[in-house]
């Protein structure tokens, strides 16, 4: 659906990305059933009558049964998405649940400590990840 809205509008829905870390400062990534097998940071579409926020919390509960606290914008990215302009929120928080997969969309969801991260990772998670790492030095 979202790939013939694309096509038939030129334009792509705006979308969410969570940096999501625990206690320990290990950060959150999944793997998804579909695509390319690499590990992103959890995220989607921001619905209709939903704001980013809003987003990024769904998100993050559905795929994952997690909820987040303190969470805070990192920062806005202007790309391009399947030929089409795209804008996407990062967000960063803390998690405290222990993350489930979905076991749909979603295969595989585990912490990681940032020194010993997980192959591969989709360059769009390496962007904005430097895009998070920047933001905390």
């Amino acid at each position: 659906m979202r790939q013939q809205k694309r096509r038939a509008t030129g334009k792509t829905r705006d979308g969410v990305t969570v940096v999501g870390r625990d206690f320990d400062g290990q950060i959150l990534l999944v793997r998804h059933s579909y695509g390319p097998n690499e590990w992103f940071f959890p995220g989607g579409g921001i619905g209709d009558d939903e704001s980013p926020e809003e987003a990024a919390m769904r998100e993050l509960m559905e795929e994952t049964a997690c909820e987040i606290t303190g969470m805070k914008l990192v920062g806005i990215i202007d790309e391009t998405l399947s030929g089409a302009p795209h804008k996407d929120h990062l967000f960063e928080g803390v998690v405290s649940d222990m993350p489930e997969a979905d076991g749909r969309e979603i295969v595989d969801a585990r912490f990681f400590p940032t020194h010993s991260l997980p192959e591969p990772l989709s360059p769009r998670t390496r962007e904005r990840l430097k895009m998070w790492q920047a933001r905390k030095s």
